[in-house]
């Protein structure tokens, strides 16, 4: 399953596995705001929110200052000043988390997108859904471990260890990172951009099937963070307890941690767009079990759902978004897919509690029918003949894209995603 993944891929990947493992801080950042820095819940819900905007604002830009600067420069940039802002926070007055939290957040996405877009630099198209998909499975599996390492970190010992270890960690992988992938050269250069090359709408236009799949992936998003902000409120109303919820969200990261490596190595060669339609059909329809009620059976089979939707359509479709973009814009492209993806974290939570506090019965039917209509737009999408007519390894648009920046940006300049994957 490994065996078409490039090795400066795997080498990334595991240097994501072991930042991951330390990267607990936002786990825990509202029971820090609210315990030992005494603010009230409306002070922590205002500075934690700023902080999704940031995250969501840094995905959406690290790919344009990637274009323009270099990914992997950005990559490193993003890193150091996320770790060193991590690493000053539990000795900063109050006032200033409110600057300095959503420059983290922020960094953190820029590290995100530009790591997606190193990772679509690397690997030729058609071959490009498995390194995504073991970069996921790094981040994934280090998350896992990191969760309950700072839950006891935090009860041992201290709420700013976590902050020192998640900033330590960063700045190390920063490291780690600069010596697998040392620059051939000074640096991207802006005077090689091709100036004649079309604008990025341009390119979006003369891809249609890329600007629905964002679309429907914004979307998607909204519905499938229910799961971390009404869902456990919709559980614990209808009797369930913490636990409970708990073990739901470890159902998703042990499917994940099983299957998704397995299914992007047998999916392949499968052609992407009916892949991910089916994927985000699973989310809506996960929601669905819901509506007859709030059993315990019907919560596992809405995980399962969810998780297989999600296995499917994550990894295809950050494939599919990287072999669509031009070599002057993979970046960009990347960054547009990468803001979608989190766009949920920010919207998901103010506008499934507005519904639930207002009409609690039509949350679920709601997600279901969004997600589903979702699916079916992706499934109907189709790409412009001028596309399709491209070879899909060797000779495609993914191997031109691989050899131009290659020749205008330092060779080194390739990576996978590190701090800020999102599940």
């Amino acid at each position: 399953m490994l065996s078409g993944i490039p090795r400066t891929v795997r080498l990334l990947a595991f240097g994501a596995f072991l930042n991951a493992v330390v990267s607990f801080t936002f786990v825990y950042l509202f029971v820090y705001l609210t315990g030992p820095r005494g603010l009230s819940v409306a002070q922590a819900g205002l500075i934690s929110g700023i902080g999704g905007v940031g995250l969501v604002a840094g995905n959406f830009t690290g790919g344009w200052f990637g274009d323009r600067y270099g990914h992997r420069r950005m990559l490193l940039t993003g890193a150091c000043v996320s770790g060193a802002a991590l690493v000053t926070l539990p000795v900063l007055p109050l006032a200033v988390l409110y600057a300095v939290l959503p420059l983290a957040q922020y960094a953190s996405g820029v590290v995100r997108a530009a790591n997606a877009a190193l990772v679509a630099v690397l690997v030729p198209e058609g071959r490009r859904r498995q390194s995504f998909a073991l970069t996921r499975f790094a981040s994934n599996g280090g998350f896992t471990i990191g969760a309950p390492l700072g839950a006891l970190i935090a009860a041992h010992f201290s709420y700013d260890l976590l902050f020192l270890a998640d900033g330590l960690g960063t700045l190390l992988f920063a490291g780690y990172a600069a010596t697998i992938l040392p620059a051939r050269g000074a640096g991207h250069d802006p005077s090689t951009r091709d100036s004649r090359a079309p604008g990025l709408w341009s390119e979006l236009r003369a891809r249609p099937a890329v600007l629905v799949l964002l679309a429907a992936i914004v979307v998607v998003d909204l519905v499938y963070r229910q799961q971390y902000s009404t869902l456990p409120v919709f559980l614990a109303d209808h009797g369930h307890s913490t636990q409970f919820y708990g073990w739901l969200i470890a159902v998703n990261g042990g499917v994940i941690l099983c299957l998704e490596l397995p299914a992007a190595h047998a999916l392949r060669r499968r052609t992407p767009l009916p892949v991910v339609g089916t994927g985000l059909l699973l989310v809506g329809l996960g929601y669905a079990t819901l509506i007859p009620g709030p059993g315990a059976a019907a919560a596992v089979l809405m995980m399962l759902s969810l998780t297989l939707g999600e296995i499917l359509y994550k990894t295809t479709a950050t494939a599919y978004v990287a072999d669509e973009a031009p070599a002057h814009a993979q970046g960009r492209f990347q960054s547009l897919y990468a803001g979608a993806s989190i766009s949920g974290q920010v919207l998901a939570p103010p506008l499934g509690g507005a519904l639930y506090s207002a009409a609690p019965a039509l949350l679920w039917p709601l997600c279901a029918v969004l997600g589903c209509l979702a699916g079916i737009a992706v499934l109907v999408a189709r790409r412009p003949p001028a596309h399709s007519a491209m070879p899909p390894d060797g000779g495609g648009r993914g191997t031109r894209g691989v050899s131009a920046v290659a020749e205008h940006a330092p060779a080194a300049e390739t990576g996978s995603p590190a701090r800020g994957s999102e599940r």
